[in-house]
């Protein structure tokens, strides 16, 4: 699929499927009755579905930082993380994928395959997960945290 944020293939098994365009849609269509193929059409129809949405529209993930002097910056391209180690987390985006940083504590991630856009957000917030306790870490945008109450006497 092609189109204004860019190109993108999806492989699927030319011997299970057939993919036509009629009138406007792709339609994907099984060639066999057998168990893997009725398994797999909806798989395959989706991920054609989110190939040709991700060079219409791309897709994008946001992440929250948020800690006490927690903080995100880009370098370049490169996320320059600061989370309370005692070194910056610094890290270099695959090709396809842009980053931007927000208010210094929101990281959004961009691109047109939807796998990698997830996999990357999944790395980023694989840095910091948050904490139950004081809720301190790295999290989805609207993410819900459980919350623990702690020691009583600290």
């Amino acid at each position: 699929a092609a189109g204004p944020k860019g190109a993108n293939v999806q492989e699927f098994d030319a011997s299970l499927f057939a993919v036509r365009l009629d009138s406007g849609q792709l339609q994907v269509e099984c060639l066999r009755e057998s168990r893997l193929a009725r398994s797999l059409h909806g798989l395959t129809r989706t991920l054609i579905f989110n190939a040709v949405k991700g060079v219409k529209e791309g897709f994008e993930k946001s992440l929250e930082v948020e800690g006490v002097g927690y903080r995100a910056a880009l370098q370049g391209r490169n996320l320059v993380l600061q989370l309370g180690y005692s070194h910056p987390v610094t890290y270099r985006p695959p090709d396809g994928i842009s980053l931007e940083v927000q208010q210094r504590n929101v990281v959004v991630v961009r691109g047109i395959d939807k796998q990698l856009v997830g996999r990357v957000a999944a790395e980023i917030r694989g840095f910091k997960r948050v904490e139950p306790y004081r809720g301190k870490g790295i999290r989805y945008v609207g993410e819900r945290v459980r919350r623990k109450v702690g020691k009583a006497g600290a």
